[in-house]
């Protein structure tokens, strides 16, 4: 059983794949926080800011198996065979709590590449074509390699240092969202700063929220 708090079809917002039609599946639940606001201030990630709590959002609800949630996610692509490969990236909350390889192995049989964004406190399975890490706070990484690390910044706990020589072929650094538009004036400037002086590290900006795109 699979429980989706929403799934739609838009363009990636941010990171290595910014700007790609995209069908985004965000799963319920979260290990890191329960999603209740009288438990952020004791979580182990304590700025998020998405809904992912319940299945009652644009498309979710709970699916008996891979197939059928495959099923739910592909009619959710437009039908253009041939034009472009079919693109789905499994969210949360934390995805791995629930994402396995009969999911993933549904949706490539389906012509999907199938990505990843996950706070890399648990196992990956197998077969995932983009895998994103998206630290948070001191939560322990068991994912220390993948396509893209993507770090909000600043965090007093989760500084860039500790995870420079992760074995990741991207590493980028996103303001934290503490405004509309993705990021304050001053979280946007340290965070160019930082990328100006360590050029390992390459700007990420949510530009589905300056863009206005759900």
């Amino acid at each position: 059983m699979y429980h989706v708090k929403e799934a739609f079809y838009t363009l990636q917002g941010e990171g290595g794949q910014a700007g790609r039609a995209s069908v985004f599946c965000r799963f319920s639940g979260c290990n890191l926080w329960s999603g209740r606001e009288q438990d952020r201030a004791t979580a182990a990630c304590r700025f998020c800011d998405t809904d992912f709590v319940g299945t009652d959002g644009q498309n979710g609800g709970r699916f008996r198996d891979a197939t059928e949630l495959a099923r739910h996610l592909t009619a959710l692509w437009p039908d253009q065979e041939g034009v472009a490969t079919p693109y789905v990236v499994f969210t949360g909350g934390e995805p791995l709590l629930q994402l396995d390889e009969a999911l993933i192995q549904a949706m490539q049989a389906r012509g999907f590449e199938v990505a990843v964004e996950t706070n890399g406190t648990l196992p990956a399975p197998a077969g995932i074509d983009w895998l994103c890490v998206s630290p948070k706070g001191s939560a322990a990484l068991v994912i220390n390699a993948g396509d893209e690390l993507k770090l909000v910044y600043p965090q007093a706990e989760a500084p860039p240092e500790r995870f420079a020589r992760l074995d990741f072929r991207h590493f980028f650094l996103q303001p934290m969202d503490t405004a509309p538009g993705g990021g304050s004036d001053n979280t946007l400037a340290a965070t160019l700063d930082y990328c100006l002086t360590h050029p390992q590290w390459r700007l990420s900006l949510q530009t589905h929220k300056i863009t206005g795109i759900d």
